[in-house]
């Protein structure tokens, strides 16, 4: 049997489908999905992966033994206080976060444990029945990386079978027949490359998290939870949004004027600026508009006409696809997962290249052949291969590995989601227009006299759209100007000044943080869109274009004080050098991985004697964004706060203790602020994130009527203790609601409500007594009894356990659901 493993299960149901003789049958070993098929008389299987199934991590403990051998190569290792840990403990955990180990964890070896243990069982299940394993992973360092280890896998359950490695560029029929008919062997080098890589990025991600975590928990008394990450790629890249941050606000601006006249001619009103583009001083320009006050005409002094042309574009990169995809709105995160999706259906080549030039092997009418199965292209694509012979443009970079990014299949916008079509109709039309001729525009400037003032009016037209007819994109309107002579008369409709300001350095779009990132050498075009996603997901920064909030200015501003070379490119391109070094057979992994624990141990040493400084400029930050209005009573900001005593989160006042003003907030949740007032009582409001449950926008006032629900009586005089006392519907001041009997005080009966639906009382009791209310959702309505404790739901839960192991996730016919709030079954029968 020969066992194929490709990178993802997509990946490997497409190659099997593409070698079978027939069609490969889907089966599963033990819960991964495997493919099996016939080809030249012998059975395949084919199995994907889910990326890496191995990752790097430290070791849960280190002894004491292994700590002193890492203090005898550097005695820096126990500066940090870990000495009398050692004593205290005999041995470090290297789990738990301390500031004391960060010298241990900078200088200690990694290891490498499983990450996805049931895709490892299987592939060593399959591998002891191999006869052959062809590794079918990306070809890139990544997926070197991931071959690498699924061969070690292969191999500690069978060592004698053969391993060979198949290299594509696109999951097409073609590309998949070529690449298995040349078989290869594992590149070491590629592979140790992406293994340094990964431990690089935990060392330094892990050390510096960990740093920045601890030196703020130590000022803001806040539990572990509200993480501060680092790392030696992600920081680099948000000092770069800080400091044109910090351009912007240092620009200082400057006044101008312009004036624009209004004319018409030739049965056309157009518009023309004066010769002078810019006054400096607002007295010459008012002097022009007093000298062409009251004239009705302008005389044409000047016309010329030049034609010019636009090149056609280079072939995509990785960096050039995503953005151009950001200018059509989709994010460079975004853009690789729609991208990788496609890849893998067949779609387009392989995503993630540097390549701007078309290899001579690359079929370039064959492609156009399948693009015209596309009504869209048809037409165009035929003009292109009437051509005598196709010409591409070139980029700038030149690569073996992968080709540009191109279509390499047909696809029906009806079958794929928006984005992947949009993704798809920019990929295919940037092909067509690297095979395109240019554009020939043609450019008019009008010289204009009124009263010996000078006018100008410019427009141009695309004469020979060339290469944009078929790629539109970042195409400007053409500017029509009359057709004019010199010596024509034209009416002159009057001149209008207007004041203006010389405007900043522009913030980065997403799509320009890429390149820049690219122009840098920061990240690799695996990576780079990951790491502007985590910046994100981190709050350092937000919108689009890109702006630092006050948390990510803090940390770039206390890492800047105190340890400038981590913020800076040039270390973490050095490093990226050196990885280029061990692909190429210049450079081990040991060395490399070494040099760069001595540049994190040096940034160590600088940031550990400042624990209390880098905490104060962190704390700053931290508090301005927890800002979420105005206090009513004191007027000084209102925060989220955390309680260490009740370990929760509330709003308070600024002015603490002078005012005691505070607001409680949901438990087990995340908020933010919002920047309107409530529209009801007009206090500040947060927006709870809440797991599983859809954001919601709160007031903070306890006593809004946004909080009060409609007054619904349950029951009246229902309550289950025989107390004569009704079962009614209450609020909290966070919003949630419960019953409550009137006559709480004596008999303490209360219960939980769904959050969510309509409340209807009915007249029916449980068999445990307690009232029954239907709950109106979109899934339909509910009847539920609101006793949490009701034994009928125990019952019900407990059958339904039983049934989800005899089969298991599978729904079983009439079941029965449950709430929070007790026993639930559909209206209108059990399972409706």
């Amino acid at each position: 049997m020969r066992l194929v493993i490709s990178e993802k299960n997509i990946a490997a149901r497409r190659i099997a489908e593409i070698l079978a003789v027939g069609k490969p049958t889907a089966e599963k070993v033990y819960s991964t999905p495997v493919y099996r098929f016939r080809r030249d008389g012998e059975d395949w299987v084919s199995i994907g992966l889910k990326g890496h199934i191995m990752q790097v991590d430290f070791a849960p403990l280190l002894g004491e033994a292994d700590v002193r051998a890492l203090a005898e190569s550097d005695p820096r290792v126990l500066a940090g206080g870990a000495d009398e840990l050692l004593a205290a403990e005999g041995g470090l955990d290297l789990k738990r976060w301390r500031l004391e180990t960060l010298p241990v964890l900078a200088r200690v070896d990694v290891e490498k444990v499983p990450k996805e243990k049931g895709i490892i069982q299987s592939i060593k299940n399959l591998a002891k029945k191999a006869d052959q394993v062809i590794i079918a992973t990306d070809f890139d360092r990544e997926g070197e990386l991931i071959g690498a280890d699924a061969r070690d896998v292969v191999r500690s359950a069978n060592k004698t079978v053969p391993v060979t490695r198949v290299r594509f560029s696109a999951i097409t029929r073609d590309e998949i027949e070529r690449a298995f008919a040349e078989e290869d062997e594992l590149s070491e080098a590629l592979a140790q490359a992406g293994e340094t890589r990964q431990e690089i990025d935990l060392i330094w991600g892990a050390v510096l998290t960990r740093y920045l975590t601890l030196t703020l928990q130590k000022v803001t008394r806040k539990p572990f939870g509200d993480v501060l990450s680092s790392g030696r790629v992600q920081t680099p890249t948000l000092k770069l949004i800080v400091d044109r941050e910090r351009e912007r606000e240092a620009f200082t601006p400057e006044d101008y004027w312009v004036i624009k006249g209004a004319f018409s001619g030739d049965g056309e009103d157009f518009t023309a600026g004066h010769a002078t583009e810019r006054f400096s001083a607002e007295a010459d320009a008012r002097a022009v508009l007093e000298a062409v006050a009251g004239a009705s005409e302008g005389v044409v002094a000047a016309v010329k006409r030049t034609r010019r042309q636009a090149a056609p574009p280079a072939p995509f990169n990785t960096t050039a696809l995503m953005a151009a995809a950001a200018s059509e709105g989709l994010s460079p995160s975004q853009t690789m997962r729609v991208a990788e999706s496609l890849y893998m259906s067949g779609y387009i080549s392989y995503p993630r290249v540097d390549n701007t030039v078309y290899p001579p092997s690359l079929d370039l009418k064959g492609i156009l052949r399948s693009l015209a199965e596309v009504p869209f292209y048809r037409e165009y694509v035929h003009g292109l291969l009437a051509k005598d012979a196709l010409v591409a443009t070139r980029g700038s970079k030149e690569t073996t590995d992968h080709p540009p990014i191109h279509p390499t299949g047909a696809a029906d916008p009806d079958k794929l989601d928006p984005q992947a079509w949009k993704l798809y109709n920019l990929v295919a039309r940037r092909f067509m227009a690297t095979l395109s001729g240019p554009a020939t525009i043609e450019g008019t400037r009008v010289d204009l006299d009124v009263r010996g003032e000078r006018f100008v009016a410019k427009g141009d037209v695309v004469v020979a759209p060339g290469f944009r007819a078929i790629y539109p994109y970042g195409l400007r309107k053409d500017e029509h100007l009359p057709a004019l002579a010199e010596g024509d008369q034209v009416a002159f409709l009057g001149a209008e000044l207007e004041a203006k300001q010389t405007q900043p350095p522009a913030r980065f779009s997403q799509g320009k943080l890429i390149q820049e990132m690219e122009k840098l050498g920061l990240g690799t075009k695996a990576t780079r869109h990951d790491i502007i996603q985590t910046l994100y997901d981190r709050k350092y920064v937000q919108n689009d274009p890109v702006e630092p909030t006050f948390k990510g200015r803090s940390v770039i501003e206390a890492l800047s004080t105190y340890a400038s070379e981590i913020t800076t490119p040039e270390m973490t391109v050095a490093l990226d050098r050196k990885m280029d070094d061990i692909a190429n057979g210049r450079a081990t992994l040991p060395e490399v991985v070494a040099l760069s624990q001595d540049d994190l141990a040096q940034v160590l040493q600088e940031l550990l004697p400042r624990v209390t400084e880098v905490a104060e400029k962190l704390k700053d930050a931290i508090d301005e964004d927890a800002k979420v209005g105005k206090c009513p009573k004191s007027g000084d900001d209102l925060l989220i706060k955390f309680s260490p005593r009740n370990r929760s989160y509330f709003v308070g006042c600024a002015g603490y203790p002078d005012c005691d003003v505070t607001y409680p907030l949901p438990k087990n949740a995340k908020y933010q602020a919002v920047d309107e007032l409530c529209g009801e009582c007009g206090t500040p409001q947060v927006r709870i994130i809440q797991f599983r449950k859809r954001p919601r926008v709160m007031c903070l006032n306890p006593e809004c009527p946004t909080k009060k629900g409609p007054e619904i009586v349950i029951a009246k005089g229902g309550c289950p203790t025989g107390d004569g006392g009704d079962l009614v519907v209450h609020y909290s001041p966070v919003g949630s609601r419960y019953v409550r009997c009137t006559n709480y005080e004596d008999c303490k009966t209360s219960y939980p409500l769904p959050q969510q639906g309509e409340l209807e009382p009915t007249d029916e009791r449980c068999d445990c007594g307690t009232p029954k209310v239907i709950v109106h959702t979109k899934k339909g309505p509910w009847k539920i009894c609101i006793d949490p404790e009701c034994p009928t739901k125990a019952a019900s839960d407990a059958g339904r356990g039983k049934r989800g192991q005899a089969k298991k996730g599978k729904a079983a016919k009439g079941r029965s659901g449950s709430s929070r709030a007790g026993s639930r079954k559909a209206v209108g029968g059990e399972g409706a």
